[in-house]
C-alpha cells in the first residue's frame, strides 16, 4: 500500500509525516525505516525509526534509488514501513516519470507487504489520476 502526503515546497509536508510515523511506531509489530535528504529531523524521530540519509550514497537516478530500496528490504524480513520524505529529491524523479515510478514503487509494496508512505512536493494536480485516492494529506 502506498499513501501520499503532497503539497508544495515549504507547506508543512515533513512535519505531517513526522507525526505519522511516530504514532505509527507506537502501534506497529516490525521495524519502519525512515529516509529523508539529511540527518536534521533525526531528533524529532522516535528512536525505534531507523533514519537512513540517502545523500550519503550519491543516487544519481531513480533505477539507483529502487534498488537502494530493494537492499533495504531485502536486509530486514521484519520490515513494515517505509516512509520517503521528499521523495522526488531523494528518489531523482521528476514529474513527467512519477507515474510509472509510483506503479514501480506500488507493485513492490504489494509484493512485500510493506507500506510505503511517500511525501511528494507538488500540488496535488500532479499527482496521477489513479494515486489521487492514496493522497491522505494534501496542504
Amino acid at each position: 500500500m502506498i499513501e501520499l502526503i503532497v503539497g508544495g515546497q515549504g507547506k508543512g509536508k515533513t512535519g505531517k509525516m513526522l507525526e505519522k510515523v511516530n504514532s505509527e511506531i507506537k502501534e506497529a509489530s516490525g521495524n519502519i525505516v525512515y529516509l529523508d535528504k539529511n540527518t536534521k529531523h533525526m531528533y524529532e524521530l522516535n528512536n525505534k525509526i531507523r533514519l537512513v540519509d540517502v545523500s550519503e550514497y550519491g543516487f544519481t537516478s531513480c533505477d539507483e534509488f529502487y534498488g537502494f530500496i530493494c537492499g533495504i528490504i531485502s536486509q530486514d524480513h521484519d520490515l513494515e514501513q517505509l516512509y520517503f520524505d521528499n521523495f522526488k529529491r531523494i528518489a531523482c524523479v521528476d514529474d513527467s516519470e512519477l507515474e510509472e515510478v509510483l506503479d514501480k514503487f506500488a507493485a513492490l509494496s504489494e509484493a512485500r507487504k510493506i507500506k510505503f508512505c511517500i511525501s511528494i512536493a507538488a500540488e496535488e494536480v500532479v499527482i496521477p489520476a489513479k494515486y489521487k485516492e492514496n493522497i491522505i494529506v494534501s496542504l
